[in-house]
């Protein structure tokens, strides 16, 4: 038995379905570890196919390439480092979330994950079988448990690896960012390491997958509770581990630690790494939205220069009868201070032709309805450059407009991402103030203050009337967000709500519009995934829906 393991982590970004990319990429990861000495390189969960791959998962083409292309990542492993590596598995007629070790230029052992998760973004039920608990895997004489994802959380597949002799826990994750999941995994881990008594390897995915964004923080955990080691988040990293045996206790000699982004850095890293990702991996050449000088666009068109870099950017003001002065300033310093192209394009002539076009079977056609022609025309145009440039359009509502439906179907909610569909007003006012102050990490925009302040501190308006506000129609947005807080991520009842001081007549208007803004979100671009329930498969709410909540009156 070796007294040493060299064990490389892989903290790889895969694209689901491009299956021969992926491999590829981890040939690259491998052939660079040859030189180190590694003894064992390992990758995420579900690498080879990209996580998650849904329902592409079932078809047999594919899984027939997940297969080939692990059948040739084993050939070029020859003689040099064993991997670990996850791809979905078709045996004896069931298909499974597979964990596969190749070394010696073939497949040389294949475990299967045990717990399948069937809650939030999670239904792999749907498309695997549950595995068996899995037995330990052995390298070069030491005995090595390979509990995936979901299998950490859980005691009894850690447990079940101690009792068969596993002296070392490897655990290949798929874990995608969401508010405080760093704490989470890190106390289930520690909590596994404590109960065997064995150190424990952690190495999760990184990057954007449609609305899920991976986070990576790979990290090895003891079982005294220390945690030795912590690679970057946000972006690929490959770290050579080292890990020696101390009185029959595996420990690591890698210390290395990094920067741990508070709750609002992590929040614009992920909307910045979300779509950064999808436009990247969708093939996007660059984005256009519409620059209105209001807080949401000036928000949005700075995630987009900190995901693609100034010259991918193309903002365009569409100023009508209402839109003010102040607004058209603010605009245009926001896009000086991004330093992307800018232009100006008015509206008045398609909205008055609309108006004209309308008039014989609507008559004035005055309120709503001219409102939404305004915003439904800024969409039809920003939707025309899209076509003609190939850019993306990037479309801008927050979280508290999108729950209650305070956004125009084929107007402002045209896009084909939506970076802040996750990020309720208040939190979209913070993140100003946070990017204004500092530029993470990942970020390709320039540094200093990119949103005027002015933008920041004058009153929210969508301007399509005169002398608008959006406390015109809603309450306060730190009033609105809480409320919304309690009936969306904790599903709490409108007499919960009402104990912490708010109007029950309020909760209950704030609870109908949000039953009846569903068809709305149902048709809604993609945006990023940031709190524990977004608008999506987290929250399903039927879009018929007669159920109103009475527990306040």
């Amino acid at each position: 038995m070796t007294a040493s393991l060299k064990i490389a982590l892989a903290q790889i970004n895969p694209t689901v379905g491009a299956v021969a990319q992926n491999r590829q990429k981890a040939e690259e990861v491998l052939t660079s570890q040859i030189g180190q000495g590694a003894d064992l390189v390992v990758f995420p969960e579900l690498y080879l196919a990209g996580y998650p791959p849904e329902d592409l998962v079932l078809k047999p083409a594919f899984q027939d390439a997940c297969r080939r292309e692990a059948e040739a990542l084993a050939e070029a492993c020859g003689d040099g480092p064993a991997v670990l590596i996850g791809a979905p598995w078709r045996e004896d007629g069931a298909l499974y979330n597979a964990l596969l070790l190749l070394r010696g230029g073939r497949i040389d052992a294949v475990r299967y994950k045990h717990h399948l998760p069937n809650y939030g973004v999670f239904d792999e039920i749907r498309v695997f079988a549950p595995g068996p608990l899995p037995e330990p895997l052995t390298l070069n004489g030491v005995s090595i448990g390979v509990p995936i994802c979901e299998d950490m959380w859980f005691p009894d597949v850690a447990a079940h690896l101690k009792a068969q002799g596993a002296e070392l826990l490897i655990a290949p994750n798929g874990s995608p960012f969401t508010r405080d999941k760093k704490r989470h995994r890190e106390d289930h881990v520690l909590a596994r390491a404590a109960e065997t008594g064995l150190p424990v390897i952690y190495v999760n995915q990184v990057g954007g997958q449609d609305e899920l964004v991976f986070d990576g923080g790979s990290f090895a955990a003891a079982p005294d509770g220390a945690v030795p080691l912590r690679l970057p988040r946000w972006r690929e990293a490959v770290e050579m581990t080292i890990w020696r045996q101390n009185r029959n206790i595996w420990q690591c000699e890698s210390c290395k630690t990094q920067h741990v982004d508070d709750d609002l850095e992590s929040i614009w890293l992920a909307a910045v790494l979300g779509l950064r990702d999808y436009v990247e991996k969708n093939r996007f050449s660059s984005v256009v939205l519409g620059l209105s000088g209001g807080i949401d666009s000036a928000v949005c068109a700075a995630m987009a220069v900190d995901a693609l870099g100034p010259k991918r950017v193309q903002c365009i003001m569409l100023p009508y009868l209402y839109t003010s002065a102040e607004s058209l300033d603010d605009a245009a310093a926001c896009a000086e201070a991004l330093g992307v192209d800018y232009a100006t394009m008015p509206i008045a002539p398609a909205v008055t032709g609309f108006h004209d076009m309308l008039a014989p079977l609507i008559g004035s056609g005055e309120g709503v309805t001219a409102e939404n022609i305004q915003s439904r025309v800024r969409g039809a145009a920003l939707m025309a450059l899209s076509n003609a440039n190939g850019a993306m359009v990037v479309t801008t509502g927050n979280k508290s407009e999108m729950s209650v439906g305070y956004a125009t179907l084929y107007g402002d909610m045209n896009g084909g991402f939506n970076p802040i569909k996750d990020i309720y007003k208040t939190e979209v006012f913070a993140l100003a103030r946070l990017r204004n102050r500092l530029r993470p990490g990942i970020c390709l925009g320039p540094e200093g203050e990119v949103i005027p302040v002015n933008i920041i501190d004058k009153p929210p308006s969508a301007e399509l009337r005169p002398d608008q506000t959006d406390q015109d129609s809603l309450p306060p947005y730190d009033v609105l967000d809480d409320i919304l807080r309690g009936l969306i991520e904790n599903e709490e009842s409108v007499a919960d709500i009402m104990r912490r001081g708010h109007d029950a007549a309020l909760i209950h208007r704030i609870e109908h519009l949000l039953y009846i803004a569903e068809y709305k979100r149902r048709q809604s671009a993609p945006g990023v995934k940031i709190s524990v329930r977004n608008f999506g498969r987290d929250r399903r709410y039927p879009i018929t829906n007669g159920f109103r909540d009475r527990s306040g009156q």
